[in-house]
């Protein structure tokens, strides 16, 4: 499978808030015991080379948790819009995509405007964030 990478590389941008818990979730999830979920050392990589920043100064078009985004396939031209949620939380009939899964993952602190390569079942696609709709901290709310 390959790495998804963004186009051109930059650091992303996690809120502090954000940051602590991916990093309670991973450690409860490691603590659970059993098989391991797919994605956590791949997270954690993400969150490694990413920006910290506060609530109150991340950019309102930066993909936050919790955050409704329009993304657009740049090689089928199709659009799709979902909100970022951890795991307990995501439904793909409701658009809700976990932070552990790929695509999550991907989009996770890059900006309206950014590229993404993204690896699908039929190969690699590129995506260009369009839109984030919500973004909880553009809306005040530093605990959603």
């Amino acid at each position: 499978m390959m790495k998804n990478e963004v186009l051109p590389k930059g650091r992303i941008q996690v809120t502090t808030y954000d940051m602590n818990r991916l990093f309670a979730m991973i450690d409860q999830l490691r603590k659970q015991g059993g098989a391991e979920p797919l994605g956590l050392d791949q997270l954690e990589e993400e969150l490694a080379r990413c920006a910290e920043v506060s609530q109150e100064t991340v950019p309102a078009d930066v993909v936050t948790m919790n955050s409704n985004v329009t993304l657009k396939d740049l090689t089928s031209g199709k659009e799709i819009t979902c909100t970022l949620v951890f795991p307990e939380n995501a439904d793909s009939t409701q658009g809700r995509i976990s932070v552990l899964a790929p695509l999550g993952m991907a989009i996770l602190g890059y900006r309206v405007g950014d590229r993404i390569s993204w690896q699908m079942p039929h190969g690699v696609h590129e995506l260009q964030i369009e839109a984030v709709h919500f973004q909880p901290e553009a809306a005040g709310d530093f605990q959603l």
